[in-house]
């Protein structure tokens, strides 16, 4: 599993929400790019980066600090935030961008999906961001009838390099990840499905890691900047084969 380090823009700087609530916002350095060097020094091979302002705001809103970014780090960096259309899908691909997350996009113009993913193949990643498995949209403000599941299997034959799900009543609040409906998610699907939301510990790594899904990834924000969780340790976690696979139930 890949451990991906994320970066939240908000006003240019590196915050952190608490369960998707933009009123709630703690800046953790007024300087992304050296929180991304900090990043790639301490070994990470990817970063995650969502510009929040763009997201509530339906286009990019932090090009400087992404792009200041993109020349700071050699490390791959997938990006979501506000990216809802061709164009941008475009430029922020020629700009270095490894992977572009479309997040409310694939909800409400699936089709871009589609066309951006024979674009560019491998590249283009849907951010499935749920309350009690049920997704919302425009920086989780509005609330869809849309099951998580159901919408990742709409893609299923587009070629999209993964699924992004966060839980967001356990975004930010340190409350443990949603194991169970992570889950139940990877193994209802057969894209890749990255971890988001409520990492706190070590232990939250492990669980992911040995919960009997083959999870791609596991994106860890607010207990990094806390040191809840050591960076390098959190690597190692990750890169350690489960001891044994079990089937986790509940959520």
């Amino acid at each position: 599993m890949i451990l991906f380090p994320a970066i939240d823009l908000r006003n240019g700087r590196c915050v952190r929400l608490l369960r998707g609530d933009k009123d709630q916002a703690t800046v953790y350095n007024a300087l992304p790019a050296e929180q991304a060097r900090e990043f790639e020094n301490a070994g990470c091979e990817w970063l995650h980066v969502v510009d929040l302002d763009g997201a509530f705001a339906g286009r990019p809103a932090n090009d400087a600090a992404i792009r200041d970014i993109l020349d700071t780090v050699s490390i791959p960096v997938q990006l979501g935030g506000g990216i809802r259309d061709l164009e941008t899908i475009e430029r922020w691909l020629s700009l270095g961008v490894s992977r572009v997350i479309l997040g409310t996009a694939s909800v409400e113009n699936p089709e871009l999906v589609r066309r951006a993913c024979r674009l560019a193949p491998g590249r283009i990643a849907i951010g499935i961001d749920a309350r009690s498995g049920k997704v919302a949209t425009r920086g989780w403000v509005m609330q869809t009838v849309v099951g998580a599941t159901e919408l990742a299997r709409q893609f299923e034959d587009t070629g999209v390099a993964a699924v992004i799900y966060t839980d967001i009543d356990r975004d930010g609040a340190l409350a443990g990840p949603n194991v169970g409906r992570t889950a139940a998610l990877a193994d209802s699907v057969a894209i890749p499905v990255i971890a988001s939301g409520g990492i706190a510990s070590l232990s939250d790594l492990e669980a992911l890691r040995d919960c009997g899904a083959e999870l791609a990834g596991a994106i860890a924000g607010r207990a990094i900047y806390d040191r809840a969780i050591d960076l390098k340790e959190a690597l190692a976690v990750l890169k350690a084969p489960a001891p044994t696979r079990r089937t986790v139930t509940g959520c």
